[in-house]
């Protein structure tokens, strides 16, 4: 369903519904913004480790160009049992769920709200949460958007490491570490600061490190790269996704490993330059961009202003690589799958490395993103 312009003339104001949400592995704390429509997805978002919903995407969701989005579809912000703001120490008796017991958890929060279908947004902990979701659950899944996804498990060196920063380290430094890159940390001290304060003054230290030891508890993804007249039936993720990480992230590694075992012609990996662990909050209109296209490859928000992206675009058309040593062998479509399910996206002949400035002079119908990688 494409969204018309005179959707959008009224005064926007969404209702804002707050509750926790019973499931079979313990309350989750839910915000929902805008009412649900039958004919719509929802954008379900998933904090990482340290953060609640308001510290990990209030930058994104409250910019100015996140308006477009937020007009046509409603938001559900989910939080793990103990991560919103004042919660209460979990008993202990309490058993904190795993990474795969949470993402089991979201289908008792879809019913909850009545929602049929939904576009996750991610981060860390929260991306792994939400793929876990949709490879179980693909039906209930029209798209995806992951920022710092880790697919795979901890190993035993990461397990013994893990376990010697517990005793070294304070929880907000390890979760520092986690979030943000060794540079960043070492030049970005506001941002660094904010966040520390916040893991300090807002969240309740013992559910953190609960949430943090499942997560790094956490098992493989265990998806793998469909390959024509072999592994057709390969366990991967079915639809669109797009992958987002900084470059000087502790992420990038292990979101290009992610990339690697994804469907070339459904998965786009996008790379941000002069950006660390968080670009929802470094650079939100970037990232706004991409979701706006993303979302309007996928049959919705024909109607979106894209005139920052089209206004940098006639100043710079640079072409950006982001490993110039890695074979071209791949492109994909990011406009993904259509709401009506239509054709397959078709497959390319070479592997490009593009920024994102690129992406806007294409006719939206037929969006190429130029390659399963791009940088901006």
């Amino acid at each position: 369903m494409v969204l018309e312009d005179n959707e959008c003339d009224s005064v926007f104001e969404p209702t804002i519904t707050e509750e926790h949400v019973e499931t079979l592995y313990g309350n989750v704390h839910c915000i929902m913004t805008g009412t649900p429509k039958a004919n719509r997805p929802v954008i379900l978002t998933f904090h990482d480790v340290g953060l609640n919903h308001k510290s990990c995407f209030e930058k994104l969701f409250s910019h100015e160009d996140m308006l477009e989005i937020l007009r046509h579809l409603p938001v559900c912000h989910v939080e793990a049992p103990g991560q919103h703001e004042t919660a209460k120490t979990l008993p202990a008796t309490y058993i904190y769920p795993t990474m795969d017991q949470l993402s089991e958890a979201l289908p008792a929060v879809l019913k909850h709200f009545g929602l049929r279908t939904v576009i996750g947004l991610g981060v860390g902990a929260g991306a792994y949460i939400l793929a876990k979701f949709a490879l179980n659950h693909p039906e209930l899944v029209d798209g995806l958007v992951l920022i710092n996804i880790n697919p795979s498990a901890e190993g035993l060196i990461d397990s013994v490491a893990y376990k010697i920063t517990e005793w070294t380290h304070t929880l907000q430094d390890q979760v520092i570490s986690h979030l943000f890159g060794k540079e960043e940390i070492q030049t970005n001290h506001d941002l660094i600061a904010t966040y520390r304060h916040n893991i300090t003054t807002t969240m309740n230290q013992y559910n953190v490190s609960q949430f943090f030891r499942s997560y790094n508890s956490r098992s493989a993804l265990e998806v793998e790269r469909p390959v024509p007249g072999a592994n057709i039936n390969a366990r991967t993720l079915k639809c669109s996704t797009l992958l987002v990480v900084g470059d000087d992230s502790p992420a990038v590694e292990a979101v290009v490993d992610c990339n690697s075992k994804l469907n070339p012609t459904k998965t786009t990996l996008l790379k941000m330059s002069d950006c660390g662990g968080l670009p929802q909050v470094v650079q939100p209109a970037k990232v706004i961009e991409a979701f706006k296209y993303f979302i309007q490859g996928m049959g919705y928000l024909s109607s979106a202003s894209m005139t920052r992206l089209r206004s940098r675009t006639t100043s710079s058309s640079s072409i950006s690589s982001f490993d110039g040593s890695r074979s071209r062998a791949h492109t994909n479509e990011l406009r993904g799958r259509t709401h009506s399910h239509g054709a397959e996206e078709k497959r390319g002949r070479s592997h490009t490395d593009a920024s994102m400035d690129s992406m806007s002079n294409n006719n939206m119908d037929h969006m190429i993103s130029k390659s399963t990688e791009l940088a901006c």
